[in-house]
């Protein structure tokens, strides 16, 4: 049986090679997002950078350790804590010291994430003078090569010229962006020691530091936590993991998806073959024989050659995610082979899943469906599709209505919004061949009463041939479904926080700080603004032990609580802003402890230990409300923002100048509140944007291949149909503009379908805001639904009318 049916693959190449295709690509998605994966796993042993040169460095602390029942656990502090004039003087004792000091800078011109040193410790680096000579006065400065000798700057920190450059160890593009001062002037800019280099035995200073957990002593390889941002790697990988595993589950989905799809379709185009062999004495058992072997063997290959696709697309996407600045500079595939493995075998196995129901209606094709030319399709819906199609609509919706009762937030969460769609994706896949005829004979409803019989033949063909329909219209399905959710659901979301800070907001302005925020007396400036009530806040964050194992990091802001409640509307639901005192807390109802008046054990920014009272309890909100403390709880928190509200009869436009200028001194900017809010909340976090188009281009991509595929193979089946036409009289055009119009038609009902999906998770997540107090609108991303059908309309019209094409040059009585 299985060399019959390999001896007659020539006159079903078609089929053969729209499934190869569909498999070989879905593969090769699986192997390259399995190898980008595996290279997010482990990185390179990162190696001191400041300080590669340093004998030994005590650092402040800058890790919270908390032991708890399970074990220790550990977060990193909002405000590390400095090296004490006591610490300094018992390490001068041992031997030669150097201060280093960090502050942000910024200059007009420089870059923006621009840092400031003693010169001091350039050499510990080590950094070489490329040109010119070191800082000799409080006015001169060395760069890191961003500004030439001779350049006068402008900065938050005073005029300076520029009298050297420094040259980064080994060359190369450098660490960081930076300028040294004297050290007398970086002592007076900055006076708290972060670090402090000695030289001495390494045993003698850890003897000399003891007990004491407000430093760190770092030697060898260790030297790279005092790197500026030294987990920048790890956070990086991390990031690039997530967006990988994300679009790596999204495609392999996808893959998943139209690959059964596929290989059931091609299937089921060979009913009248699988007569024909039960016509000639072929067992039920013999024909579901040579299907699985079939599908074993072209399983096989296209995985195989999917892999070897994957080989070559591995590299292609991490130089995407390093271009587009996602991964690190170094990043690069690795020599992992599991990728393979799974894709190979993953691929395998969804081939011959595809196959299973497939061949067992195959073997219940009775030998007189040999004779059968009706392209009336039935029984498509068998008892286990409408099963499972109902059971997992009964799922998604379940599921939904359980996560709005117990835990709303959770619908907010990335791994969740993203995931949620693929259950009804599925769903309506199963259950395609009854949503696709209604909504086909609704399309072409119109279209059938206009003169000629176009119209009519476009909507009988389509609704007639109902497998072939849902087969093409699923892939259309899957692409507008991921679109819309995807897109509108991060839209949705930024609108939702977007409105949620406007609401919360009552300040007519709002100051931002710059490089490094709002010294007291920039305070001090905005406060004297006649007519102007004046809040000012500064980023914190504290740190809970709940249910007794998690360390819960929570950011904070330090405010007046008086001031707040001039310029803020918390969304409170028990207890009052003004109750805030420096004994207490603002907490949200996501905390496991939200009763006011009870006592919560916290850790503040700087990792000091403290009982605060539950002053009020917020909303959750799109969990961007945080916490609020008092000034007197948040040491070493600079003022980053200034809300302003106007006093009655205040003019406006007077205001709004005399905070500009006070800004400008600090090197900040004056926002009116609706252009803080718009610059506040743009758009997702880039990795996320990333990621989301990743995975929608990918989608989209394979889906329009898949679709195509479909297409063709359906189209290359129907010769003896366009023969029937034109001996009726139709013209060459006019089959064409049939398949065209047809192929539209289903293009739109998947199109329905796919949007259909999109609504219904968008109405999720907006009950969930609701939910959660925040009143906002459903965005529903039209231009990006719109562009997606189109996609799709112009693709399907192209793959149907080629082969259409061909097959109308034979002569119509063949």
């Amino acid at each position: 049986m299985l060399s019959l049916a390999l001896r007659t693959l020539h006159t079903r190449w078609v089929t053969f090679v729209g499934s190869f295709t569909a498999l070989a690509l879905g593969v090769g998605l699986i192997a390259t997002m399995g190898l980008g994966l595996a290279a997010t796993l482990e990185g390179p042993q990162r190696q001191p950078e400041r300080f590669a040169q340093a004998p030994v460095v005590v650092k402040g602390n800058d890790t919270l350790r908390v032991p708890t029942e399970h074990g220790e656990r550990t977060g990193k502090l909002a405000h590390p804590q400095p090296v004490a004039p006591e610490t300094a003087r018992r390490m001068a004792a041992l031997g030669p010291t150097t201060e280093d000091r960090s502050f942000p800078v910024r200059a007009d011109g420089g870059p923006k994430k621009l840092v400031g040193h003693p010169w001091s410790v350039a050499a510990f680096a080590p950094y070489t003078l490329a040109a010119g000579r070191p800082p000799q006065s409080d006015a001169e400065v060395v760069t890191t090569g961003w500004a030439r000798p001779g350049d006068r700057l402008t900065t938050d920190r005073g005029p300076a010229i520029v009298v050297g450059t420094l040259a980064p160890p080994g060359g190369g593009r450098g660490f960081e962006d930076a300028v040294f001062w004297t050290d007398a002037r970086a002592a007076r800019i900055s006076p708290v020691v972060d670090q402090l280099v000695v030289a001495a035995d390494p045993a003698a200073v850890r003897a000399a530091v003891g007990q004491d957990t407000s430093v760190r002593v770092l030697t060898d390889r260790d030297r790279r936590f005092a790197d500026p941002d030294p987990e920048r790697d790890s956070e990086a990988l991390l990031a690039v993991n997530a967006m990988l595993g994300t679009s790596g589950g999204i495609t392999a989905f996808v893959s998943v998806f139209v690959v059964a799809s596929t290989f059931a379709f091609a299937v089921a185009q060979r009913r009248k073959e699988f007569a024909l062999l039960r016509t000639a004495g072929a067992t039920p058992r013999q024909i579901r024989r040579t299907v699985f072997a079939e599908a074993l063997l072209l399983g096989a290959v296209a995985s195989a050659a999917g892999c070897v696709l994957g080989a070559y697309g591995a590299p292609v996407l991490a130089a995407y995610t390093v271009e587009a600045g996602i991964a690190p500079h170094w990043f690069a595939i690795g020599d992992a082979t599991w990728p393979f493995h799974l894709a190979f075998w993953t691929g395998l196995f969804v081939c011959m899943a595809g196959v299973v129901a497939a061949s067992w209606r195959a073997g219940r094709v009775g030998p007189v469906e040999a004779l059968r030319e009706a392209a009336v399709e039935t029984r498509i819906m068998t008892a286990a599709r409408w099963t499972s199609g109902a059971g997992l609509l009964l799922t998604a919706l379940g599921t939904l209505a359980y996560a709005l009762l117990a835990d709303p937030s959770d619908l907010l969460h990335r791994k969740t919004y993203i995931s949620r769609p693929m259950l009804l994706i599925v769903a309506f896949a199963l259950l395609a061949p009854v949503l696709v005829r209604p909504l086909v004979r609704l399309m072409g409803w119109l279209p059938a009463l206009l003169p000629g019989a176009g119209g009519m033949l476009i909507r009988e063909n389509a609704a007639a041939g109902i497998r072939r329909t849902a087969a093409i219209a699923a892939p259309v399905l899957v692409t507008v479904a991921l679109a819309g959710s995807l897109l509108g659901t991060t839209a949705t979301l930024n609108e939702a926080r977007a409105a949620e800070t406007r609401q919360h907001t009552t300040a007519d302005f709002v100051l931002t700080g710059g490089a490094g925020g709002f010294d007291p007396t920039a305070v001090e400036r905005v406060r004297a603004v006649p007519a102007t009530e004046v809040s000012a806040s500064a980023p914190t964050a504290v740190h809970v032990v709940e249910e007794g194992v998690a360390l819960i990091r929570s950011d904070a802001r330090a405010v007046d609580p008086a001031a707040l409640a001039r310029t803020t509307e918390l969304p409170v639901t028990a207890g009052r802003v003004a109750d805030l005192d420096d004994n207490s807390v603002i907490v949200t109802e996501e905390w496991e402890r939200h009763t006011v008046g009870s006592t919560v054990d916290v850790r503040l920014g700087d990792g000091s230990r403290k009982p605060l009272r539950i002053a009020a309890v917020m909303s959750i909100g799109t969990g961007n409300n945080g916490a609020y403390i008092t000034p007197a709880n948040a040491p070493g928190a600079r003022v980053d923002r200034i809300d302003v509200r106007l006093a009655p009869g205040a003019d406006a436009a007077a205001v709004g100048s005399a905070l500009a200028e006070a800004a400008r001194q600090a090197g900040g900017r004056v926002l009116t509140k609706d252009q803080w809010v718009a610059a506040e909340y743009p758009e997702t976090k880039r990795t996320t944007r990333m990621g989301l188009l990743l995975v929608l281009g990918i989608a989209l991509l394979y889906t329009g291949i898949g679709l195509a595929n479909t297409l063709v193979m359906a189209t290359s089946e129907r010769a003896g149909e366009f023969a029937a036409l034109r001996l009726a009289g139709a013209t060459r055009w006019q089959v064409l503009r049939l398949v065209a119009g047809e192929s539209l038609t289903v293009v739109l009902a998947g199109a329905v379908m796919g949007g259909l999906v999109a609504v219904l998770n968008l109405a999720g997540i907006r009950a969930a805001l609701g939910l959660l107090g925040v009143r906002s609108g459903m965005v529903i991303p039209w231009d990006a639904l719109g562009a997606t059908a189109g996609a799709c309309a112009a693709l399907a019209v192209v793959s149907a009318a080629v082969p259409a094409g061909v097959l109308l040059r034979r002569p119509a009585l063949l």
